[in-house]
């Protein structure tokens, strides 16, 4: 069943919070860092032209020339400022849930929030505004709200995360469920009009963008731009726009760097990973009838039909580690809304005859937790390995750099 833990919110705020001291201790260690793919995203800029992600770098480039400031600086407390945010806006979220085992796991999955800590190459991507953008929507979606305004936000507002991050688009279903579900009450015309017109804005700019790719004159631009202002090499992901400009440039390099190891490595990950949100969304149904989701017993298959146009990032790019967090991150947020607003009908004696061994002794729940949720993380690569126990490394680092700048003072 579901219990209501009152310290759960305490014990979430203190995860978040040492959460947000590593990231922030972590994004300024390494902003100085002259091979760190963090930063080298942030570089890209409009000094070559329109280009795809260059909107915030184009936003960090003209605040360092007007205040003269070091351009990895002003990086820095871009995402510092947008990690921290996403923070506050994930307690603000899941405070106050009724919670169970399953719920706590389907949180706690290292493939959600302690991901970006453990692999700190992820922390503060671009994809942060994504998901500050989708948590935004979350919000205003809810039945406090008007139902136009979830439109108006995805019409004005979801171009502009599109400038930021342009592989939006593969989690666009998410974000129309959302809205099919808000507006259920609608004619079916109406309906599918009103989303199709908000959609249009953002599916226009994704279109203008992929099918404009950089120039080698351009890029030599861009490139020649942060030399000359900042000393700064186009490096990594600023380099990448040239090398990886057009589509099958990035579909025939990527499928070069496929190994076996990691087409078995992955889906084990996804499976163990979306383990506790895949056993609520077997165990879950929408209380209404909307569209297609009527037409399964539960939320399982709809949430793998919306997850499906992840896929082409995995095809695309190397990146697989991070393509599962953000996987995860909108699917536990699109379960989460729906359980917030009293829309699912879960069948809590099924899940709970499931997990009745573990949950009955309690010295084998606290280290299944600890291994589940500390134990493990997946790299960045999909070459890379699994990293193992996060829960120590993180600290220990931390505490070993700490002490030797201070020594060093």
């Amino acid at each position: 069943m579901f219990i209501k833990i009152k310290k759960f919110d305490n014990y979430f705020f203190i995860y978040l919070s040492l959460l947000f001291f590593f990231g922030i201790f972590w994004l300024y260690i390494k902003h100085p860092v002259g091979n760190d793919s963090t930063i080298s995203e942030w570089l890209i800029n409009y000094q070559g032209g329109f280009i795809k992600r260059g909107l915030i770098g184009e936003i960090c480039f003209q605040i360092a020339i007007y205040f003269d400031l070091n351009i990895r600086f002003v990086i820095f407390l871009f995402q510092s400022f947008i990690y921290s945010i996403f923070l506050i806006l994930i307690y603000r979220f899941f405070r106050n849930i009724p919670t169970n085992l399953i719920i706590i796991l389907s949180i706690f999955t290292p493939i959600f929030l302690l991901y970006p800590i453990a692999e700190i190459e992820v922390l503060a991507r671009k994809e942060t505004f994504v998901f500050i953008g989708f948590l935004l929507f979350l919000n205003i979606s809810n039945f406090n709200y008007s139902g136009n305004l979830p439109l108006y936000y995805v019409f004005f507002i979801l171009p502009i995360i599109c400038l930021i991050w342009e592989p939006v688009v593969f989690f666009f279903p998410f974000i129309a469920s959302i809205l099919v579900i808000r507006l259920r009450h609608n004619q079916i015309t109406t309906l599918l009009s009103k989303i199709i017109v908000c959609f249009i804005p953002a599916l226009v700019l994704s279109v203008i963008i992929v099918t404009n790719p950089i120039t080698p004159e351009n890029h030599s631009i861009l490139t020649n731009s942060l030399k000359e202002n900042f000393g700064e090499d186009c490096y990594m992901s600023c380099g990448m726009l040239l090398s990886r400009s057009s589509i099958i440039s990035q579909f025939v390099q990527n499928f070069e760097s496929v190994t076996f190891d990691g087409l078995i490595r992955y889906p084990l990950i996804i499976l163990i990973g979306f383990g506790p949100i895949f056993l609520l969304s077997l165990n879950s149904k929408l209380k209404t009838d909307v569209l297609f989701f009527k037409y399964f017993n539960n939320l399982f298959c709809p949430i793998l039909l919306l997850l499906t146009p992840v896929l082409f990032l995995f095809v695309m790019g190397g990146d697989w580690g991070r393509y599962v967090n953000i996987g995860y991150t909108f699917t536990v947020l699109f379960y989460f809304y729906l359980l917030q607003n009293n829309l699912l009908e879960i069948n809590l004696e099924k899940i709970a005859k499931k997990i009745f061994f573990i949950q009955s002794k309690k010295s084998l729940l606290v280290i299944c937790f600890i291994l589940y949720t500390f134990g493990w993380t997946p790299q960045t690569s999909l070459r890379g390995d699994v990293s193992s126990f996060p829960g120590y490394r993180i600290p220990y680092k931390t505490v070993k750099i700490l002490y030797q700048k201070i020594n060093n003072n």
